[in-house]
């Protein structure tokens, strides 16, 4: 017993090196740094220890307008993205014919690449002195007036981010949700089809507490993808995203650390952490919801 014990350990000693090295390390070197008060990247000296850096973070208008777009991105990107999914993957389950062919189509935007997709993007809706844009083409057609969605207001260009969002994490949400479809026994189905059961009931009844496992899973994946959102607003906004009021939770921590105010990586640790307990506590909670709702 002990011999198979020993042998087991073994196997597992490059798996624990590696987190421990690549990630139990990092998390714990950004602990401390979050704490050192005045850190000087350069001398690699410090003040003091203390909570000034979190404060600082906590009261910095970058770090809240920050904030507030990464949750209107959650809020917003999350709950659609996943019922759109389940909407279309629903309509693929049903289709017979040419169901691999659409299958392929929709998970297309999943293996293009994130840049290319924010340009064409950024194609579509930014207006210009020379073209509005093939999306305000379309308003004034039905006679709407132009809107600049990535220079101008506030709410247009959340509205491009949030749009452009759910078009990059839809397609792997509808890869998942079709499979967790086709595995749901048909026999449940014959069952409420002798028993006369509507359509909604048996969604309701049958299809949504087979494949919740799953919706689960992808709300959970969800929501720390989001909050983890960064590349998809450069590829969109550009590098400059605090002078276009879109940088988010990482964006910031990106910023402090290389971006022009760079060279700050007490202030990014500190935002790094804050962003590890809202993911934390938001996952425990998808989790606590979750396991209730499997009882």
């Amino acid at each position: 017993m002990v011999k198979n014990n020993v042998k087991a350990w073994l196997f597992l000693l490059p798996a624990v090196a590696f987190l421990a090295v690549f990630m139990v390390y990092p998390i714990f070197d950004v602990l401390v740094y979050s704490f050192e008060e005045g850190y000087n990247f350069t001398s690699q000296t410090y003040n003091g220890i203390g909570f000034f850096n979190y404060s600082y973070v906590l009261h910095d208008p970058y770090f809240l307008q920050a904030v507030k777009n990464t949750f209107l991105i959650v809020i917003i990107t999350v709950p659609l993205s996943t019922g759109l999914a389940l909407l279309i993957s629903m309509a693929l389950s049903s289709i017979k014919k040419l169901k691999e062919l659409f299958q392929t189509i929709f998970f297309l935007p999943y293996v293009t690449n994130t840049l290319a997709v924010g340009l064409v993007f950024m194609i579509m809706f930014q207006k210009t002195p020379y073209s509005d844009g093939f999306v305000n083409i379309i308003i004034k057609f039905f006679g709407g007036s132009a809107v600049d969605f990535i220079d101008g207001p506030y709410w247009a260009k959340m509205f491009v981010m949030c749009f452009y969002t759910i078009w990059i994490v839809m397609p792997f949400k509808i890869l998942i949700l079709t499979s967790a479809l086709a595995s749901v026994d048909e026999t449940y189905y014959k069952a409420a089809q002798i028993d006369g059961t509507g359509k909604f009931r048996t969604f309701t009844h049958i299809t949504l507490p087979m494949i919740s496992p799953m919706i689960f899973y992808l709300v959970i994946t969800g929501f720390i993808g989001a909050f983890k959102a960064y590349s998809d607003e450069v590829a969109i906004f550009g590098t400059d995203l605090n002078a276009a009021g879109m940088n988010t939770i990482v964006g910031y921590v990106y910023d402090m650390l290389y971006g022009d105010s760079g060279g700050y990586p007490s202030y990014a640790s500190a935002a790094a952490l804050i962003l590890f307990m809202i993911v934390f506590t938001i996952t425990v909670i998808n989790l606590l919801i979750s396991r209730k709702d499997s009882k």
